[in-house]
């Protein structure tokens, strides 16, 4: 599971592929779960919250954007 300071020191792009992968993995963990094939259940959550965090990281930095674009129009 990667660490906070190693998902902020990542591109957008990075950000964008890496929240991809999580979301296939968890598509996978989730169907390997309702078919009892599960080996690993911590996972599940390691996943969940590693996606929270990406999109967390996303949403400050569109913020921080959206917040220096209205303060060079007005």
């Amino acid at each position: 599971m990667p660490a906070i300071d190693d998902l902020k020191q990542q591109s957008d792009d990075q950000l964008q592929q890496q929240l991809g992968d999580l979301k296939r993995e968890q598509f996978n963990l989730r169907f390997q779960a309702a078919t009892n094939q599960l080996e690993k259940p911590s996972r599940v959550r390691e996943v969940r919250r590693t996606i929270a965090r990406i999109r967390t990281l996303q949403n400050q930095r569109a913020r921080k954007t959206e917040a220096g674009n209205a303060s060079a129009q007005g």
